[in-house]
């Protein structure tokens, strides 16, 4: 199978480090040319240098900006009012007990995890229709059924995610535009690795196998038993937004490692 988004403009929030960035890469190995975005200008350019090593000739354009904020949704719509490929991918994640996370943090995680795609989705959806083609992907995680006891408001923001790309796939019908989520499981992200940093300096031992104890010991419901990489994330979410796709709408897109103990 050969991925061809040629032509194609991909947006991918959140996308300066880790699955985002894989996303990127992979969206612009594909021909799309990709803007990249981060809450800085310095992590914005540093991606784009780091992305142009591994994709050499592919097409990044960066957009620095909070898009957590609904000013900032507008700004970059304002910037690139034209999206063919939309991956909404910023995400904000953190241990808190239920009983000591107050309401203005259950409002950030919405704002940031739920909203942002809400927006944007808003303000690119329309065009996609008009041209008869588009993908929405909504970066969500195997948190979003398996809502963890330690991390609750941030499961319920990911069952939202998945929420609104079922229903936007029904509104959308006939159109030409998908819509679907892709649920990471443990992932072996930048962000992941500084949290296990820790423990690789105690023990000695590589990263990838510190991973694959904490996955057995927090998620031992695994089935391949050690953490995913970001690219076999990204794989996923570039097939989701291929011509190639062009049946797959309305799914909730597992690359858990087989974390969900489901059929």
């Amino acid at each position: 199978m050969r991925i061809d988004l040629s032509g194609k403009r991909a947006i991918v929030t959140g996308s300066t480090a880790g699955i985002g960035l894989a996303i990127a890469k992979g969206l612009a190995d594909c021909g799309a040319t990709v803007v990249l975005n981060g809450r800085t200008q310095e992590a914005v350019d540093r991606a784009i240098v780091a992305a142009k090593i591994d994709v050499p000739g592919g097409h990044f354009i960066g957009h620095a900006g909070d898009l957590g904020t609904a000013e900032g949704c507008a700004a970059i719509v304002a910037a690139h009012p034209d999206c063919d490929v939309l991956v909404n991918n910023l995400g904000i994640f953190g241990p808190r007990d239920f009983f000591e996370t107050p309401d203005d943090e259950w409002s950030r995680y919405f704002e940031v995890n739920v909203m942002s795609g809400v927006r944007l989705s808003r303000a690119w959806l329309p065009g996609m229709a008009k041209r008869g083609w588009g993908r929405v992907v909504f970066m969500s995680s195997e948190s979003a059924l398996n809502i963890p006891e330690d991390m609750i408001h941030y499961g319920v923001s990911k069952t939202a995610m998945v929420s609104i790309a079922r229903g936007l796939a029904k509104r959308m019908a006939g159109t030409g535009v998908t819509v679907n989520s892709v649920l990471p499981g443990p992932t072996l992200s930048e962000g992941f690795a500084d949290m296990l940093a820790g423990e690789v300096k105690r023990t000695g031992k590589p990263v990838e196998e510190v991973a694959a104890n904490f996955v057995m010991t927090h998620r031992s419901s695994s089935i391949i038993q050690r953490a995913a990489s970001v690219e076999e994330v990204a794989n996923m979410v570039v097939y989701a937004c291929s011509q190639q796709a062009s049946a797959t709408t309305g799914a909730a897109l597992r690359v858990d490692g087989g974390v969900l103990n489901t059929i």
